[in-house]
Protein backbone atom coordinates (compact mmCIF):
# COMPACT_ATOMS: atom_id res chain seq x y z
CA UNK A 1 0.00 0.00 0.00
CA UNK A 2 2.67 2.27 0.88
CA UNK A 3 4.33 1.72 -3.10
CA UNK A 4 0.77 2.58 -4.93
CA UNK A 5 0.50 5.62 -2.30
CA UNK A 6 4.15 6.76 -4.23
CA UNK A 7 3.55 6.02 -7.70
CA UNK A 8 -0.23 7.83 -7.89
CA UNK A 9 2.28 11.32 -6.71
CA UNK A 10 4.64 10.57 -9.57
CA UNK A 11 3.86 12.12 -12.98
CA UNK A 12 5.07 9.58 -16.19
CA UNK A 13 6.58 11.09 -18.83
CA UNK A 14 5.52 9.89 -22.11
CA UNK A 15 8.10 8.14 -24.29
CA UNK A 16 8.45 7.56 -28.46
CA UNK A 17 9.05 9.60 -31.32
CA UNK A 18 6.40 12.78 -32.11
CA UNK A 19 4.95 13.48 -35.80
CA UNK A 20 7.95 15.51 -36.52
CA UNK A 21 10.47 12.91 -35.43
CA UNK A 22 8.75 9.97 -37.49
CA UNK A 23 8.08 12.65 -40.37
CA UNK A 24 11.89 13.10 -40.43
CA UNK A 25 13.03 9.11 -40.01
CA UNK A 26 10.47 8.32 -43.18
CA UNK A 27 12.26 11.15 -45.03
CA UNK A 28 15.43 9.71 -44.44
CA UNK A 29 14.47 5.99 -44.95
CA UNK A 30 12.93 7.04 -48.53
CA UNK A 31 16.02 8.85 -49.68
CA UNK A 32 18.12 5.71 -48.80
CA UNK A 33 15.83 3.57 -50.75
CA UNK A 34 15.69 5.24 -53.51
CA UNK A 35 19.49 5.48 -53.59
CA UNK A 36 19.33 1.73 -52.69
CA UNK A 37 17.19 0.83 -55.86
CA UNK A 38 19.53 3.27 -57.83
CA UNK A 39 23.30 1.81 -56.80
CA UNK A 40 21.75 -1.86 -56.46
CA UNK A 41 22.02 -2.65 -60.24
CA UNK A 42 25.42 -0.89 -60.57
CA UNK A 43 26.79 -3.87 -57.96
CA UNK A 44 24.59 -6.63 -59.80
CA UNK A 45 26.33 -5.67 -63.33
CA UNK A 46 29.86 -5.13 -61.21
CA UNK A 47 29.21 -8.64 -60.32
CA UNK A 48 28.68 -9.54 -63.76
CA UNK A 49 31.58 -8.15 -65.19
CA UNK A 50 33.88 -10.07 -62.38
CA UNK A 51 32.34 -13.47 -63.73
CA UNK A 52 33.16 -12.62 -67.34
CA UNK A 53 36.71 -11.39 -66.20
CA UNK A 54 37.55 -14.53 -64.52
CA UNK A 55 36.01 -16.51 -67.12
CA UNK A 56 37.64 -14.61 -70.40
CA UNK A 57 41.17 -14.86 -68.55
CA UNK A 58 40.61 -18.91 -68.15
CA UNK A 59 39.08 -19.08 -71.77
CA UNK A 60 41.77 -16.89 -73.45
CA UNK A 61 45.43 -17.12 -74.13
CA UNK A 62 46.23 -14.46 -76.07
CA UNK A 63 44.87 -10.57 -75.51
CA UNK A 64 42.73 -10.78 -78.92
CA UNK A 65 41.16 -13.93 -77.51
CA UNK A 66 40.74 -12.90 -74.19
CA UNK A 67 38.80 -9.84 -75.34
CA UNK A 68 36.33 -11.81 -77.55
CA UNK A 69 35.71 -14.03 -74.63
CA UNK A 70 34.69 -11.02 -72.77
CA UNK A 71 33.10 -9.22 -74.99
CA UNK A 72 30.47 -12.38 -75.97
CA UNK A 73 30.27 -12.96 -71.83
CA UNK A 74 28.93 -9.36 -71.63
CA UNK A 75 26.52 -9.35 -74.60
CA UNK A 76 24.92 -12.45 -72.66
CA UNK A 77 24.86 -10.84 -69.52
CA UNK A 78 23.81 -7.64 -70.39
CA UNK A 79 26.97 -5.86 -69.13
CA UNK A 80 26.83 -2.25 -70.83
CA UNK A 81 29.49 -0.22 -68.73
CA UNK A 82 32.76 -1.90 -70.13
CA UNK A 83 33.86 -3.61 -72.86
CA UNK A 84 36.67 -6.25 -73.72
CA UNK A 85 38.66 -2.99 -75.32
CA UNK A 86 38.39 -1.51 -71.65
CA UNK A 87 40.17 -4.22 -70.18
CA UNK A 88 44.03 -4.37 -68.71
CA UNK A 89 45.20 -8.09 -69.81
CA UNK A 90 48.78 -8.97 -68.26
CA UNK A 91 50.52 -12.32 -67.92
CA UNK A 92 51.37 -13.60 -64.25
CA UNK A 93 54.12 -16.59 -64.91
CA UNK A 94 51.46 -18.80 -67.25
CA UNK A 95 48.49 -17.59 -65.74
CA UNK A 96 46.31 -14.83 -67.62
CA UNK A 97 45.42 -11.97 -65.06
CA UNK A 98 42.61 -9.01 -66.49
CA UNK A 99 42.78 -6.06 -64.65
CA UNK A 100 39.54 -3.43 -65.34
CA UNK A 101 38.25 -0.39 -63.41
CA UNK A 102 35.47 2.28 -64.65
CA UNK A 103 33.24 4.78 -63.18
CA UNK A 104 29.23 4.74 -62.65
CA UNK A 105 27.28 8.38 -62.14
CA UNK A 106 24.01 7.64 -60.73
CA UNK A 107 21.85 10.88 -60.96
CA UNK A 108 20.13 11.53 -57.31
CA UNK A 109 18.07 14.66 -57.72
CA UNK A 110 18.50 18.12 -59.69
CA UNK A 111 22.51 19.04 -59.94
CA UNK A 112 23.56 15.89 -57.34
CA UNK A 113 25.05 13.20 -58.33
CA UNK A 114 26.39 9.96 -56.78
CA UNK A 115 30.02 8.72 -58.46
CA UNK A 116 30.84 4.93 -57.71
CA UNK A 117 34.38 4.13 -59.29
CA UNK A 118 34.41 0.10 -59.63
CA UNK A 119 37.79 -1.98 -60.16
CA UNK A 120 38.36 -5.34 -60.16
CA UNK A 121 40.96 -8.37 -61.54
CA UNK A 122 40.08 -11.61 -62.50
CA UNK A 123 42.44 -13.23 -59.54
CA UNK A 124 40.29 -11.55 -56.88
CA UNK A 125 43.06 -8.81 -56.06
CA UNK A 126 43.07 -5.01 -56.53
CA UNK A 127 45.11 -3.01 -58.25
Amino acid sequence: MNRRRMNIGRISSQRGISFIGLLFLGVIVAFLAIVGAKVVPTATEFMSIQKAAKKAAADGDTVPAVRAAFDRTASVDYISSISGKDLDITKQGDKVVVNFAYEKEIALFGPAYLLIKYRGSSDGGYN
